[in-house]
C-alpha cells in the first residue's frame, strides 16, 4: 500500500526572533537557518518516516535549491520519480520567523509550485494502483488541485485535503471530491465566516462543511487538540502534553501521521490520534521536516501514554 502527495515543495528561511515584528516594525533575530519545506513536501516527510510507501508529485526550480530540496526527500525515503525540475523557473521560497513561544509567520513564494499542471495530472493517474490515499494542500494552482482530487476520486483513491492556506475563491465543486478536510482553526474560521476557536465552534463549523459536501472533517485546534465530525460521530481528541518550540509543520506532521495510520487500516478515530502524536512531537524540534519523528520514536511516545 501507498499514498501520494501532490503539492508544494519548498525551501524553507527560517529566523529565530524573540517576537514577532508589527507592522513597519524591526526586529533582531537571533538564528538563522534553511530547511526543505512546502506543505506538499513536509507532508510526504511525516508520512515516510512513519513507514509508509509514499510518492511525491510537484515541481522544483531549476536552481541549487532544487537540487538540495530533491535530495533531502530522498533522504526521507520519499519517492521523487514524479518531482519535475522545471527549467523555466525558480523553486518554491517560504519566509519563516518563529517567536520565542514556537509562534510563526510565513510568506510563500511559490516559484515552480505555480507550474504544477496537466502533464502532472498525468503522472498522478498512473500511482493511483495500490495506493490509499492522496493528500492535497493549496500551495499549488486551485485548478490542478481540482483536477487531482477529481481524478483520483474516479479510481477510488481516498482524497485528504489540508485547506492551507486559505482561499476565499474555495470552488464549491472541490468540496464534493474530498473524503476528509483538515483545516485548523484559521482556515476553518475563513471558510466558514465564523470564528473557530474551540471545540463547540470547531463542530459548528465542521457541520455546516459537510452540508458543502465534505464526508468527514478534522478541526486541528493546535494546544486544544482536534475535533473530529463523520456521519455517524462526533468526538474530541485532546492534546499531548509537551514542550513546543516551534510550530511551523505541525499541521503537516498532522496529516502525514493521519494518511499513515488509514494506510494500515487505523481506524479514523485512531488516525486522528496518530496525526496529533505527530504534530505534538513535530513541535518539540525546530524546521519543518527535519522536525518530523520516526516510527520508533512515534511509537514509544504512544506506549508511554497508554
Amino acid at each position: 500500500m501507498s499514498i501520494i502527495v501532490f503539492g508544494s515543495i519548498n525551501m524553507d528561511l527560517a529566523a529565530k526572533t524573540p517576537r514577532l515584528p508589527q507592522p513597519g516594525e524591526t526586529i533582531m533575530g537571533s538564528n538563522f537557518f534553511t530547511a526543505g519545506g512546502g506543505k506538499g513536501a513536509n507532508q510526504a516527510v511525516a508520512a515516510a518516516r512513519l513507514g509508509t510507501s509514499t510518492h511525491m508529485i510537484g515541481r522544483v526550480g531549476n536552481d541549487k535549491f532544487g537540487e538540495e530540496l530533491l535530495t533531502s526527500l530522498q533522504l526521507y525515503d520519499v519517492n521523487i520519480d514524479n518531482v519535475l525540475t522545471d527549467k523555466n523557473t525558480h523553486s518554491g521560497v517560504a519566509i519563516i520567523a518563529v517567536d520565542e513561544t514556537g509562534q510563526n509567520n510565513i510568506i510563500v513564494i511559490p516559484g515552480a509550485n505555480n507550474h504544477v499542471g496537466e502533464a502532472d495530472i498525468e503522472r498522478l493517474k498512473k500511482l493511483f494502483s495500490g495506493a490509499t490515499s492522496l493528500l492535497l494542500q493549496l500551495e499549488i494552482p486551485l485548478e490542478f488541485v481540482q483536477k487531482a482530487a477529481k481524478v483520483a476520486r474516479q479510481a477510488g483513491v481516498r482524497v485528504i485535503l489540508d485547506p492551507a492556506p486559505a482561499r476565499s475563491d474555495f470552488p464549491i465543486e472541490l468540496y464534493r471530491l474530498i473524503d476528509i478536510i483538515t483545516p485548523n482553526e484559521v482556515e476553518a474560521s475563513q471558510l466558514v465566516g465564523f470564528p473557530v476557536n474551540n471545540p463547540e465552534t470547531a463542530i459548528l463549523a465542521a457541520k455546516q462543511l459537510q452540508e458543502r459536501g465534505v464526508e468527514n472533517v478534522i478541526v486541528k485546534l493546535g494546544d486544544r487538540g482536534a475535533v473530529a465530525v463523520t456521519a455517524d460521530e462526533t468526538f474530541f481528541v485532546p492534546p499531548f502534553a509537551v514542550e513546543a518550540i516551534d510550530t511551523v509543520a505541525a499541521g503537516d506532521a498532522f496529516n502525514g501521521g493521519l494518511a499513515a495510520a488509514l494506510d494500515v487500516g487505523r481506524s479514523l478515530s485512531e488516525a486522528v490520534v496518530w496525526g496529533s502524536a505527530a504534530g505534538a512531537l513535530c513541535t518539540t524540534k525546530r524546521g519543518a521536516q527535519g522536525a518530523m519523528c520516526d516510527r520508533a520514536t512515534f511509537d514509544k511516545f504512544l506506549h508511554n501514554l497508554v
